[in-house]
């Protein structure tokens, strides 16, 4: 393995925030297995080796390789890796190993029995489960409980979890922090903390969030912290929580070769009202198999998987207007390929661990060069190879010419491309001949809704798949019901309340022509209101109607309805 060791000075772009570290460790290698090597090799636990063996993963990756030795014997790591390189493992691994287990001797020593050991926190919820699928795999025959606390997901589960007790938590800082302040997690046990993705975690504002769990963990501690790219926030981050950290990177961050090598990238400028139509025929490609299509918003999301569903292809959306039942429902489609076409905002950009994802699409130009290599990453994962391709809108042409500049990628004029482009179909070997609609006999995934939508007791917004459906019939029956009885009702209260200004009108007509009925009247219409005698009623009534045109009550008053008049005569 091609490994450079040396010390060097880690610091932003912009040179304002540096951190020393101890050791930096190089390799420009790309993800593959290390043949020659075993995690017997590293000292790994025995059980871990066997549940990772049961997996099928027995050699580790180059950035495990070079992060298990340093990382076991308890220093502090900066991990610079770009997504698809197996870092999970490589932070994953420590945790397990070096949490103490129910059963393992020292476990009714610790400060609180129970409470969590090893902390990791990510930035998605998707990124959330995968990390803790990818740890429950690596902890099959580990005495080693592991909780997933992320939002979306009711509240009582999550407790439940802790109050039994966990080893490790793999969570999201906003649900981390909230079940921390109700002291539902308790920090005091806590001996490793990963901060998986940190940069993305600045990007969504959650720093402070981490500053702040991490500041609950005791002093004594060891931290990874792994980060595509090192912003200043992050590295300035590092230095106040970490002590004399290694700075180990997968690949030379000048060489933006690690994925370029893997994955074919296509650059087309395609008009909006055709992508459809291109998107259709891509997907028709020979060899062509799981496909993530990116879209800057969650309405180009929801409407780009339904007008793929009605061309036949069996697709899914995934976006934040989706309940999370909805969203890992679309996910299992997508890894237990009844669905093959998943689209998506960036809410999932790093949360989708598919490792034979063969094309990304990006509907749209992305925003930066940053969210590109995010998203390309999703293909060519762990030596495969992959196909991206992007849109480019003849208004993001300049916003395009600062990415590629960026990235060198060599592109700054795209070629305009339309559905019925000769070069579309060569360059991704799409069958000649290829329309706009799945044929029949190709259409055999089962789709969407084969997958069963979990009850996950959500919290916050409950918009299901089919929430658009539910929600209009939903309308309609609370419209029938709520609006006819509500009108019902007032309509009722209505009539009842013009029958007592009929029948008190009607009394006090009588008592005018009748004044020796009046005392009878009062006192037996004071003994049926109670509290409330139809006086005062009456009063309330005409006083309220006597600004404006004459009405009713103002002719009974004439006709000497008044209470006054009455008892005066």
């Amino acid at each position: 393995m091609s490994e450079l060791h040396t010390h060097q000075l880690l610091s932003d772009d912009s040179g304002t925030e540096t951190i020393e570290p101890e050791e930096t460790i190089i390799s420009d290698e790309k993800p593959h297995e290390i043949a020659e090597k075993s995690f017997v090799d590293y000292n790994v636990r025995p059980d871990i080796v066997e549940s990772l063996a049961d997996a099928g993963i027995t050699h580790p990756f180059p950035i495990q390789a070079m992060t298990l030795p340093v990382a076991l014997s308890g220093h502090d790591i900066i991990g610079q890796a770009k997504t698809g390189t197996g870092k999970t493992l490589g932070f994953g691994i420590p945790a397990l190993q070096r949490v103490v287990g129910p059963d393992d001797e020292g476990f009714s020593k610790l400060p609180a029995p129970g409470a969590p050991q090893a902390m990791v926190i990510v930035p998605t919820r998707e990124l959330a489960v995968q990390v803790a699928n990818d740890l429950q795999t690596a902890s099959r025959k580990r005495n080693a409980r592991i909780a997933t606390i992320y939002g979306g997901r009711a509240y009582e589960p999550q407790i439940e979890a802790l109050q039994k007790g966990v080893e490790v938590v793999v969570g999201t800082p906003g649900r981390l922090i909230d079940l921390y302040k109700q002291r539902h997690l308790v920090l005091k046990n806590v001996k490793i903390v990963v901060l998986d993705e940190a940069d993305e975690m600045l990007d969504l504002g959650f720093l402070p969030d981490v500053e702040t769990l991490i500041a609950g963990t005791p002093p004594v501690r060891q931290t990874l912290l792994f980060s595509a790219t090192m912003p200043g926030p992050v590295i300035a981050m590092a230095r106040r929580y970490m002590t004399q950290p290694t700075h180990i990177r997968a690949a030379d961050p000048d060489d933006e070769g690690l994925t370029k090598r893997d994955i074919r990238q296509l650059i087309y400028r395609a008009h909006s009202m055709d992508k459809t139509e291109v998107v259709a025929r891509i997907l028709q490609a020979r060899g062509r198999g799981r496909t993530i299509i990116f879209t800057k918003t969650k309405r180009t999301a929801a409407k780009v998987a339904e007008e793929l569903v009605d061309r036949g292809f069996a697709a899914a959306a995934i976006h934040g207007d989706l309940g999370q039942g909805a969203r890992e429902q679309a996910l299992r489609a997508f890894r237990n390929n009844k669905v093959d076409v998943l689209v998506a905002t960036d809410v999932a950009a790093r949360g989708i661990d598919v490792d034979d994802v063969t094309h990304v699409i990006n509907y749209q130009c992305v925003e930066d060069e940053k969210i590109y290599l995010h998203r390309v990453g999703r293909t060519g994962r762990a030596g495969n190879k992959g196909t991206a391709v992007t849109f480019v809108d003849w208004d993001d042409m300049p916003r395009w010419g600062l990415i590629n500049k960026a990235l060198g990628l060599s592109v700054p004029e795209p070629i305009e491309t339309y559905s019925s482009s000769p070069h579309l179909f060569e360059d991704l070997d799409i069958p000649e001949g290829t329309k706009g609609r799945l044929p029949r006999s190709k259409r055999t995934l089962a789709g969407v809704d084969a997958e069963v939508l979990e009850d996950l007791g959500e919290t916050g917004k409950k918009v299901t798949r089919g929430g658009r459906d539910s929600s209009r019939s939903g309308g309609r029956e609370s419209g029938r019901d709520g609006g006819r009885s509500d009108s019902r009702r007032s309509g009722e209260a209505g009539g009842r309340s013009g029958d007592r200004r009929r029948r008190s009108s009607d009394t006090a007509a009588d008592a005018g022509t009748a004044p020796d009925a009046a005392p009878a009247a009062a006192a037996g219409s004071a003994a049926a209101g109670g509290d409330q005698p139809p006086r005062a009623r009456r009063n309330r009534t005409r006083t309220r109607r006597r600004n404006g045109e004459v009405v009713a009550g103002g002719e009974s008053a004439s006709t000497g309805s008044q209470p006054g008049s009455t008892e005066a005569s």
